[in-house]
């Protein structure tokens, strides 16, 4: 409703921006809140915000697409003339069925169009939908029978013996390993397939080969496509247009997705300590480790090596353990 009143020019552009931050902050928020109140389950809640914070990518993707599409649109009734050719189609305004179109595609970055397929594969719709059950069943099955014992017979990380702590890290990086690769098969794998064949989604490029990234940079490029799309062109490329270093630029694209996480885990597990946020801003140094082992031993694997290293054995396991134990001491607390 609110980029129909500015494409015919009801409302001015302000009263539409002002209008978006309303709608999208109420979006995100209001999960928060309910989260919160209702004391829900930390599946319940990740759930809930996992969709809230896709709801809020896709929402801010459409408004400011829709903003350009404007500008654009008055540029050429002015006069102006553009380098290429412009496709009426990508340049026309909303309709109801684009907008259900786009919220229900496996994609976060709004566009007019998208390319399509000419039928549904029934057949390898229902073999990927029997795949999903069993990696979601198998990734159920490792958490219960191994990360769950492990946790529940290990202390807090940051408390008690030093080399206990290592050692329930070092038992816990496989397992994790496992359930992380499961869960990331299972949805952006199957999942995703499963959804862009159902709508008849053209793009199927949801990840590349992250697992052979040789710098954290090329990890974070790789192994989540919709976001990382969604990332060069609603963050990276508008600070760059508005004058922000490319340094300053990534800095930002980290601190928006630090945040996210944050919210994603922390509001359902109801503890707030950071420890989601400052795992993915301590990437940034790691960034630039990376890029300057790769620059300096060319042609080897040694980025890669120190990618794994804190991906699988340092970092899962220990956000697992301390989000785990905080948990537990609150729920201990409630009940006491």
């Amino acid at each position: 409703m609110t980029e129909k009143w500015a494409q015919r020019k009801l409302i001015r552009d302000h009263v539409s921006i002002l209008l978006h931050i309303i709608i999208t902050t109420t979006v995100l928020i209001y999960p928060v809140v309910v989260i919160l109140k209702c004391e829900s389950a930390v599946l319940s809640g990740f759930v809930l915000m996992f969709i809230a914070s896709i709801t809020w990518l896709k929402l801010v993707s459409f408004a400011h697409t829709n903003y350009d599409i404007r500008v654009l649109s008055q540029s050429i009734e002015k006069g102006a003339t553009h380098g290429s050719s412009i496709d009426e189609e990508n340049i026309k305004g909303p309709t109801i069925n684009s907008v259900v179109y786009f919220m229900l595609a496996p994609t976060l970055c709004y566009q007019p169009s998208y390319p399509r397929t000419a039928f549904i594969r029934k057949g390898w719709v229902t073999r990927q939908l029997l795949k999903c059950v069993v990696f979601t069943g198998l990734m159920g099955f490792i958490i219960e029978q191994y990360i769950n014992p492990i946790v529940q017979n290990s202390k807090h990380p940051l408390k008690g013996n030093f080399l206990d702590a290592i050692e329930r890290v070092l038992k816990l990086s496989v397992p994790t390993l496992y359930v992380w690769l499961c869960m990331f098969y299972s949805f952006f794998h199957l999942w995703l397939n499963i959804l862009a064949e159902l709508l008849r989604f053209g793009d199927r490029e949801f990840y590349k080969d992250w697992w052979n990234a040789k710098t954290v940079e090329e990890y974070w490029r790789m192994w989540n496509m919709p976001v990382h799309k969604w990332i060069v062109r609603h963050i990276y490329f508008p600070c760059i247009r508005n004058g922000l270093s490319k340094g300053c630029a990534i800095l930002i694209a980290f601190l928006v997705s630090a945040v996210f996480h944050e919210l994603c885990i922390a509001v359902p597990c109801h503890i707030f300590k950071l420890w989601a946020f400052s795992g993915i801003m301590l990437q940034i140094p790691l960034l630039f480790l990376t890029k300057y082992l790769q620059d300096k031993f060319k042609n080897t694997m040694v980025g890669n090596m120190i990618f794994w290293f804190f991906f699988s054995i340092v970092g899962q396991p220990m956000c697992v353990l301390l989000y785990y134990h905080d948990v537990m001491n609150r729920q201990a607390q409630t009940n006491g």
